[in-house]
């Protein structure tokens, strides 16, 4: 693990503490975002899937930080893209389903699904014989985004014109390929063996956009799943030589290393072969690791235990919703339900983003 200048965290926390409190940042830069992912960045995708039968995300206490009510994000207020959008002056991004059909998304959408995957559901129904327990995947938002395009700004040089004055955020994507699988209690060798082919997917979502005329595309990596109080619960060990010095599971946090390593290889493949576009790699796992390593920096207390939860191990055992447990202010905290992360938390990774060095080029530069 890389060592970080000791003055850093301290400059994230300025940061992030600037970003929590600002409505809009830096205008000018990018016309509009869209965006595709899973859970850590909807915006609402998938509470609307799910209207007929809400489930907890569309009760309080999401929402109850920033927007003081439920929103379909599943954090406690904001997400990583609305950090970006705030930083870039634009709105909040409107999730791209309750307007697919007649929204003209001025300032750009986001195409990102709770549970989505980067492969096809049928893709591990076939070779895995594992039936994934969500339907949506990247090739559903692409498609998606693309028939919005052929309507919002038709014919080919529109449509590169369009995208020309846009940033595109292709993730985090693929956290879902490996985490339904690591939860089902599968083999944990398999992961690796199609590790590939979600790169490879990723890959060629890039490259997509591009050739329908992105310039900017931010491709961010996976977190450090082994700091997850779901994996830390879940798959806690009485042998100490499975955890590093921060207390978190080796095993899958060198996963997660494998992951980002080689998603890192496939971006400089395509940074090789579209030399015109910008391909951005964000250091998600980096830019978590300053809350993991450095936590009282940050104002927070253990960044490894849930704010919002039961009385298990790492505050689990008790899905988060309107009867669970809050265990204090969600600001002291780095994960908000056991899986995903507090605003504060998105706050600072989001900043390591906008302003490095979590980014290979620091988005606020990147125009």
């Amino acid at each position: 693990m890389g060592q970080y200048p000791t003055s850093l965290p301290a400059v994230l926390l300025v940061s992030a503490v600037l970003l929590l409190n600002a409505d809009l940042g830096l205008g000018g830069c990018f016309k509009r975002i869209f965006s595709f992912g899973d859970s850590i960045i909807d915006t609402g995708n998938g509470a609307y899937a799910g209207r007929n039968s809400p489930g907890p995300i569309m009760h309080l206490p999401y929402g109850m930080t920033y927007f003081q009510h439920p929103t379909g994000r599943i954090s406690d207020g904001r997400v990583i893209v609305d950090f970006y959008a705030q930083a870039l002056g634009l709105p909040l991004l409107p999730p791209s389903m309750p307007q697919a059909g007649t929204g003209q998304f001025p300032t750009g959408a986001n195409f990102a699904v709770f549970g989505s995957l980067a492969l096809s559901p049928d893709y591990y129904r076939t070779k895995y014989n594992f039936t994934m327990p969500m339907p949506w995947c990247l090739d559903g938002q692409l498609d998606s985004f693309k028939k919005v395009l052929a309507r919002i700004a038709p014919g080919e040089a529109a449509t590169k014109s369009l995208l020309g004055e846009s940033l595109v955020v292709m993730g985090e994507i693929g956290g879902n390929d490996y985490n339904f699988w690591f939860f089902a209690r599968r083999s944990r060798e398999i992961p690796g063996k199609y590790m590939p082919d979600v790169i490879a997917r990723i890959g060629a979502g890039v490259q997509e956009v591009i050739d329908l005329g992105a310039r900017t595309v931010l491709v961010p990596g996976n977190f450090p799943i082994g700091c997850v109080p779901t994996y830390l619960g879940g798959f806690r060990t009485d042998n100490s030589t499975d955890y590093d010095g921060f207390r978190c599971l080796k095993w899958f946090n060198d996963f997660s290393q494998r992951h980002n390593k080689a998603l890192r290889q496939e971006i400089s493949r395509l940074r090789a072969e579209n030399p015109d576009a910008k391909i951005i790699y964000a250091d998600y796992y980096g830019a978590a690791m300053e809350f993991v390593m450095n936590p009282h920096s940050h104002g927070m207390d253990d960044p490894l235990v849930a704010c919002c939860g039961g009385a298990g191990p790492y505050h689990t055992g008790k899905s988060c919703n309107n009867t669970a447990t809050i265990w204090g202010n969600p600001a002291k905290f780095a994960s908000w339900d056991q899986i995903h992360m507090t605003e504060k938390a998105y706050s600072i990774i989001a900043d390591g983003v906008l302003n490095g060095p979590y980014a290979d080029t620091p988005l606020l530069h990147a125009c």
